[in-house]
């Protein structure tokens, strides 16, 4: 095992290419092919293997036998997460029980959970992008890897976890919670890499210092942070208080956890989706109408090599847009998610995400990043109060023009009036997971 910590990353260092899977070398033409042919078997395997697909083709008048191009896929249905929560638990399971090597689950704290499920074959494969994943954010064999994600039902922790162990490295399980002893696990093991949410990354960064301890001290060269959207501006926060590179990765459960895509560190410039498993689109999420490359819209994926259960046509409210490969050029990139359609808060007609305003936070003087949207009605009419925590050294005349600046920066670049609230450090929740951003109290 290796014991020293490596130097710091050199950005724009091509990758070597002995170190990459063979279908991170394919062509562009090469790949396409091979996803047409994964495509097809794909549309197959669902219509013959379940109902709710076989119900879904007919009634849009479709059948696998009419995907002949990449571009067919268009005439197929769209999945929900409504068809999921419908066919609860197993309904879209490709499988029989015996043969579902594992079952995973989101909370269903807004409704019925969604569950999805993998065959021995499933595992394997998710391992093995997780693996390419940890690879492309720097990560090498006999690096000592901090998985601070949940573990559980919660397709985090174990999707690193199983990834780390894959590439060769070795995995300290911290899971979520408990920061102080997450800042001394990490003191006392110095792992090289650590794997969490960025919110609460801040949580244990606001740790270290708490304990005298300088961030930029410890061991961690990378950081591979996903689970929830996060800006530029996080990246830098992140960055200028330690010694690593903040890296981006993407998945979600539905179509097989993180690991659908992955943000290169020789690079960081969005992330390389791994087309031989899982084919997007982006879409108009109002008409569902395909757009362009290079087109801003909503993130649809169908998976090419599942098992237990293929997705077809995934609509994940997520928002992005789809541009040319770079550090791995047959893949395409997928930018930095800006934000979730079912998280847009529309306050007196304007569209607003929490992205946008995290942005603005990062920028203010006196500002930290912690800070959440509260909902309220006043006469009728929605109102939203930024609550957004002071840093320890602001003296209150700091505060007060913080607070006014943030509301000003807020009307004049979204286009919206909110009142601004700015609070005691740790006055606001800490998450170990996905952080809670919008309170809707109306």
């Amino acid at each position: 095992m290796s014991t020293d910590v490596p130097p710091r990353i050199r950005l724009g260092a091509p990758a070597d290419p002995a170190t990459l899977d063979p279908a991170e070398r394919l062509s562009v033409t090469e790949l396409r092919a091979h996803q047409l042919r994964l495509l097809q078997a794909t549309l197959r395997r669902a219509y013959d293997h379940v109902p709710h697909y076989r119900a879904a083709f007919d009634a849009a008048g479709v059948s696998p036998q009419d995907c002949q191009t990449l571009d067919d896929l268009r005439k197929f249905p769209f999945t929900t997460k409504d068809d999921l929560r419908e066919n609860y638990p197993f309904g879209l399971f490709a499988v029989p029980d015996s043969q579902v090597s594992r079952i995973h689950a989101s909370s269903g704290t807004t409704g019925t959970p969604t569950v999805v499920g993998y065959t021995e074959g499933d595992i394997d494969t998710w391992a093995t992008l997780m693996a390419r994943s940890i690879r492309a954010a720097g990560g090498r064999p006999g690096h000592k890897v901090h998985v601070a994600y949940g573990y559980g039902l919660f397709t985090g922790g174990l999707g690193a976890h199983y990834g780390a162990e894959r590439l060769g490295c070795t995995v300290v399980p911290a899971s979520g919670g408990m920061t102080p002893r997450q800042v001394q696990l990490i003191n006392d093991f110095r792992p090289e890499i650590i794997m969490v949410t960025p919110s609460y990354m801040l949580t244990i960064l606001d740790e270290f210092e708490r304990q005298g301890i300088d961030p930029a001290s410890s061991s961690l060269r990378v950081g591979i942070f996903g689970a929830e959207p996060w800006t530029q501006g996080m990246r830098t926060e992140i960055e200028s208080r330690t010694n690593l590179h903040a890296v981006d990765i993407y998945g979600l459960s539905e179509v097989m956890g993180p690991g659908v895509s992955q943000e290169c560190v020789e690079s960081k410039d969005g992330l390389h989706i791994w087309e031989d498993h899982f084919l997007p689109e982006v879409i108009d999420p109002v008409d569902g109408t395909v757009l362009e490359e290079g087109e801003r819209g909503e993130l649809v994926f169908t998976s090419l090599t599942k098992q237990a259960m293929p997705i077809i046509r995934y609509r994940t409210r997520d928002l992005t847009r789809l541009l040319p490969g770079t550090a791995r050029p047959a893949f395409r990139r997928m930018e930095k998610v800006t934000g979730r359609s079912d998280d847009m808060v529309i306050l007196r007609g304007v569209n607003v995400f929490p992205t946008q305003i995290e942005e603005l936070v990062l920028r203010t003087d006196a500002l930290s990043p912690h800070f959440q949207l509260v909902l309220r009605k006043r006469e009728r009419l929605d109102h939203m109060i930024v609550r957004v925590e002071a840093r320890a050294d602001a003296d209150p005349g700091q505060r007060l023009q913080a607070g006014a600046d943030l509301e000003r920066q807020i009307k004049d670049r979204v286009g919206v009036q909110v009142a601004v609230d700015v609070v005691d450090q740790d006055a606001i929740e800490r998450s170990v997971g996905k952080m809670r951003r919008v309170v809707d109290e109306r």
